[in-house]
């Protein structure tokens, strides 16, 4: 999986065709051998709202998209998600089992064979291995944890053969404000022990929303941590590129600070560091001026985000921090 943001919607779909591009090339479905289901080598691109962009922006950039795939690819293409411009075509499940036509193209490329672009709100990938489970056992616990089976909310999970006997809990956490990888954890936990089965180590695939990281599989791939390294790194880059002995050295640091901040761990404390760390990175910047638009944006997004987090415990713990940050972000 591999998560991008940019605050230029044309720089952020030149950048997926691109992507699209070489996984064409390097990527034959001929030859290719794998548990998750797929459509394609690109496979699924979703758009995702962050910040100031709506919904409604991502379908548009999503069907810009999906049309260059096409004209310039000749990959078939599904819309899905909010993007789908089909109703029963909302579900990656149901594209997959390949139930419906693409909605551009017909049939699939010979090596790439079809992708899937959507929009959607931000999920978590979140996977439990669970060493010594029976495809039985490792079905019907993905059966009673998954929402669609009465189990927790916003919860979709498969079981998957790892290969020489080892099973994993695959899932997608698609309701963030009803469940998070810690709750699924704990569930999982209880109804594996009813079934007197092992629970292995969990794993986050991609990044997941500070807000809802609450368990040690999230540390060092906290979304807005992740965006305000990236913020720091573009800060690097002008100090670089503008010169001088104090912007140079100012870029070093910066590049310090972004691989603090893309390592950054869970836990409130921790999360109220990475928010300070943002808004000072913003600030330290601006006085420099070295400050870019981009690298603004994505510093004050992670900043904000991060802030957002903080439990409120670790806030009154730490009021006088807590206050001097909301200062520093007005």
């Amino acid at each position: 999986m591999i998560s991008v943001a940019a605050t230029s919607v044309d720089r952020l779909l030149d950048g997926l065709l691109e992507a699209v591009r070489i996984a064409r090339k390097r990527i034959d479905l001929r030859r290719h051998t794998g548990v998750h289901p797929r459509v394609g080598a690109a496979d699924v691109l979703p758009l995702v709202p962050l910040a100031d962009t709506d919904m409604d922006a991502c379908v548009a950039a999503a069907h810009r998209l999906g049309e260059r795939i096409w004209a310039e690819l000749q990959i078939p293409v599904y819309f899905y998600g909010a993007a789908a411009r089909r109703p029963e075509a909302r579900l990656l499940s149901r594209i997959r089992a390949g139930a419906d036509p693409p909605d551009l193209g017909g049939v699939p490329h010979p090596t790439a064979g079809a992708v899937s672009v959507g929009a959607r709100p931000p999920l978590v990938a979140y996977n439990i291995v669970l060493p010594g489970a029976t495809p039985q056992q490792a079905a019907k616990l993905a059966a009673s944890i998954r929402e669609s089976s009465g189990g927790l909310p916003g919860v979709q999970a498969l079981a998957f053969d790892l290969g020489s006997g080892l099973r994993q809990l695959s899932m997608n956490l698609v309701g963030l404000d009803a469940v998070t990888p810690g709750a699924v954890l704990a569930r999982a936990r209880q109804l594996a022990a009813e079934l007197e089965v092992e629970v292995g180590p969990d794993e986050v695939v991609g990044l997941c929303p500070a807000a809802c990281a609450d368990t040690a599989a999230a540390d060092g791939r906290l979304l807005e941590a992740r965006i305000g390294a990236n913020g720091a790194r573009l800060g690097a880059e002008e100090c670089r590129r503008r010169g001088g002995r104090e912007l140079l050295l100012l870029g070093a640091k910066l590049d310090e600070r972004a691989a603090e901040l893309a390592a950054l761990s869970t836990g409130g404390d921790s999360i109220l560091r990475g928010a300070e760390e943002a808004a000072a990175l913003r600030r330290v910047l601006e006085r420099a001026g070295a400050l870019t638009p981009a690298a603004g944006e994505l510093l004050r997004y992670a900043g904000a985000g991060l802030r957002a987090a903080v439990p409120p415990a670790v806030a009154r713990e730490h009021a006088d921090r807590v206050a001097a940050l909301d200062r520093w972000s007005r």
